[in-house]
């Protein structure tokens, strides 16, 4: 097990956790139906497993699958392929999924820009394209001759012209910088806390969120982990409380897990038992503290704002300011 300094809180299993936590893990080996997956982590290849899960089950699909790079998942190395044969290999997926979403399922694929340029023919002809969202990373080394890459991209699809898109649930809280007022009033924007604040529309460019690292709780060992921030804002967006989640590469959890903390059914497939374990270790955590990084109180706010948070149990001299 790797040393960690002190205040390192990224999120392990002991051995005997993983023995233990193991155990929570489903195996399927014949067809189920919905009762039997809901809110459950299935160890197994999606490619070999798809056609034992219910048809028409999932409300909202989250896929992010290997890019089309080189990358070791936990011993498990996916080989960057030539570009043929990622489109037939990333075509095969989506036909296998396809058979399990509702009609008016909405469907979130992750990527990078590379890869963006190979999936989107085919996201575009098995689906409605609505978006492309592009959220900045904000890590990874620099290049002499290249500028950063420091972006990744989410293509926001739908099965059908019907689908749910709730706006108002993730609208983002920011600083406003221009205080216009009519008749000395404020004008779209108000005071709280001293300061100056505006709901605005979310774009599809999201310069927000910060990827899970050292002294978060929700950071784990997993090397394309996204932030729970990020899949609470298609979470709210595309489904409901009570809706079905479904992330058949759901690596360390981060999907589930928020579908859990917001009342939504869920399944996660991987093919990692350890990568499982964390998954459902974060869970179980997810009962007692639902709290997500940087969405506090129904509203998203900017990297690195301070919210100051009087706790119930604080006076208000006792207040805390909150790195979001």
């Amino acid at each position: 097990m790797k040393k960690r300094a002190p205040r390192n809180k990224t999120l392990t299993c002991t051995k005997k956790e993983l023995d233990d936590l193991s155990g929570y893990i489903k195996k399927i080996s014949e067809k189920c139906d919905v009762s039997d997956i809901g809110d459950q982590l299935i160890n197994g290849n999606i490619f070999d497993i798809h056609g034992l899960l219910p048809r028409n089950f999932v409300d909202l699909l989250i896929l992010d699958p290997p890019y089309n790079l080189t990358k070791s998942f936990n011993g498990h190395r996916f080989h960057k392929m030539d570009k043929i044969n990622y489109v037939d290999w990333f075509t095969e997926l989506i036909i296998k999924l396809i058979p399990l979403l509702k009609e008016n399922a909405t469907i979130y694929v992750c990527s990078e820009w590379k890869t963006s340029s190979l999936i989107s023919p085919i996201l575009e002809e098995y689906f409605f394209i609505r978006n492309r969202i592009t959220w900045e990373r904000e890590k990874g080394r620099g290049a002499k001759n290249n500028w950063k890459n420091n972006s990744e991209d989410i293509w926001f699809c739908t099965k059908s012209d019907t689908y749910y898109f709730d706006v108002d649930s993730v609208k983002q809280k920011r600083t406003v910088l221009a205080p216009y007022k009519n008749n000395g009033e404020p004008k779209d924007w108000k005071y709280e806390k001293n300061q100056k604040y505006r709901m605005t529309h979310p774009s599809n460019l999201w310069t927000d969120l910060t990827v899970p690292f050292w002294s978060m709780p929700e950071n784990t060992d997993h090397p394309t982990q996204k932030p729970e921030k990020m899949l609470a804002k298609l979470i709210l967006a595309s489904s409901q409380q009570g809706d079905f989640v479904f992330d058949p590469f759901v690596g360390s959890g981060t999907s589930v897990v928020v579908a859990n903390k917001m009342n939504r059914r869920w399944c996660g497939v991987d093919r990692d038992m350890e990568y499982l374990c964390w998954a459902k270790k974060r869970i179980i955590n997810s009962e007692t503290n639902k709290r997500i990084q940087g969405y506090e109180d129904g509203v998203f706010w900017e990297r690195n704002a301070h919210k100051t948070r009087c706790d119930n149990n604080n006076s208000p001299s006792e207040q805390t300011k909150i790195l979001l």
